[in-house]
């Protein structure tokens, strides 16, 4: 009984010894299989994180590179003065191309996209800068030696209007004004339509030719008629016709560095192909009036009569979007002789005329906003003596009231109509009593 018990008791161990075998032997894959899974999920993720980090660093080193090249294509057409588009790299271009194909993560292609809208973004840019720049130079005659032929139509509008008050008699009891009281009153317009074309023979030297033809109309008032201060006369002159033709060659002595400007010297001639202001005779237009005399000329002149040489220089710094020009000349006019220089309709008196030396200066600043437009400020003054006639052998005179200082502030627009073709727009507001109220220019340069 003894031995069987043992016996079964044997048994049962050996049973279950092999069951425990058996069931380790199953749950070790088991669990051999869960662990090796765990590590291959990290494994992947961590590749991915990874590669989300290379794509991102990707993008940028690409947005880099093209903000890199544009800028390096923006340089070279400003030194070249050419407008050509900014390509993109040919390694950047393949680089994208193959990681676009390779990618297929959406992160991935929502940087790409981000990459591909700054660019062009960017390229939209530069292009304007690079086209409005060019107009505005052009304005300055800066980016003339770039452009073979330019042909440019300018209409200039101006007017003046300038009153005086005078007085003949004499002051009693120090408050009561016994005698005349005659109010003159000038009001001037002009229009001039200016065919201009210049051509760049080499990249630093152009030549340039302007015509013009001259519209003026001048009406003149005078208060105090026939003695009376309720009175009114009014007179109107015209006149119309060629005005003084202008030949000029433009030099670029220096070209724009970053610590320079572009520098552009200017040598100008002007022939007195207008009518010229001298022997043109003042008639009575109140001839029956005892008490006043109201003259006014036959005609209206074209030009100044002399020929005039011209010296200047201007400057242009670009500070991209805007611009800072400048401008400084000197205008000689040579002594002329005339068969007659009085106004006197009854009497003729050859002689000579000398006009004094002008001085002239100007800055302004513009700035390209968009692909097509810009907008610009500036001042300009001009300053002359005071000019002089003589009779034939006879004493210099000066003329009283002939000095001015004609100081203007202009407002300018630019706008590229199409490849070739730029409309500018010039607002004038007239600082001193020597320049016109105001001046308006239209200007459409045709680029070939």
């Amino acid at each position: 009984m003894r031995k069987t018990i043992l016996a079964t008791a044997v048994a049962c161990s050996c049973v279950s010894f092999f069951a425990s075998f058996s069931t380790f032997g199953q749950d070790a894959p088991a669990n051999t299989a869960a662990v090796a899974t765990a590590q291959d999920h990290a494994d992947v993720q961590e590749l991915v994180r990874q590669l989300q980090m290379l794509k991102v660093n990707y993008a940028q080193e690409v947005r880099k590179l093209r903000a890199l090249d544009m800028q390096v294509q923006a340089l070279q057409a400003r030194l070249t003065g050419k407008t050509t588009p900014n390509p993109i790299p040919a390694e950047v271009a393949s680089t994208e191309a193959t990681s676009g194909a390779a990618n297929t993560a959406n992160a991935g292609a929502v940087e790409s996209t981000q990459a591909a809208s700054t660019t062009q973004s960017a390229q939209a840019s530069t292009s304007a800068q690079t086209r409005s720049v060019q107009d505005v130079l052009e304005q300055q005659q800066n980016a003339v030696f770039n452009r073979k032929f330019t042909f440019e139509n300018d209409l200039t509008y101006n007017h003046y209007d300038r009153a005086e008050l005078t007085l003949n008699g004499f002051l009693a009891l120090n408050s009561i004004f016994l005698g005349n009281i005659a109010i003159d009153r000038v009001n001037s317009d002009s229009l001039t339509y200016d065919m201009i074309g210049r051509y760049a023979i080499t990249p630093r030297f152009s030549v340039n030719l302007d015509i013009p033809y001259v519209g003026r109309n001048t009406d003149y008032q005078q208060g105090g008629a026939g003695g009376s201060a309720a009175a009114l006369d009014e007179h109107t002159s015209t006149g119309r016709g060629l005005g003084d033709v202008n030949f000029s060659v433009n030099y670029k002595i220096l070209t724009e560095t970053p610590g320079r400007p572009d520098t552009v010297l200017t040598l100008g001639v002007t022939a007195p192909t207008g009518r010229a202001p001298y022997g043109i005779k003042w008639v009575n237009v109140a001839p029956n009036s005892q008490y006043e005399q109201f003259a006014v000329p036959t005609k209206q002149p074209t030009g100044n009569g002399l020929w005039q040489a011209t010296l200047g220089a201007s400057f242009v710094k670009t500070m991209d979007p805007a611009i800072v020009f400048g401008n400084i000349g000197y205008i000689h006019s040579f002594e002329r002789s005339f068969n007659d220089i009085d106004t006197d309709p009854q009497i003729n008196t050859p002689g000579s005329v000398r006009l004094a030396d002008v001085f002239y200066y100007g800055a302004g600043l513009a700035f390209a906003f968009n692909d097509r437009s810009s907008l610009s400020l500036s001042f300009s003054d001009r300053i002359n003596g005071k000019d002089s006639l003589r009779q034939s052998n006879g004493p210099w005179t000066k003329i009283i009231g002939s000095q001015a200082n004609a100081a203007t502030l202009n407002f300018g627009f630019t706008y590229a109509l199409n490849p070739h073709t730029t409309f500018v727009t010039v607002l004038g507001m007239g600082m001193t009593p020597d320049a016109p109220n105001f001046t308006l220019t239209f200007k459409v340069p045709y680029m070939f």
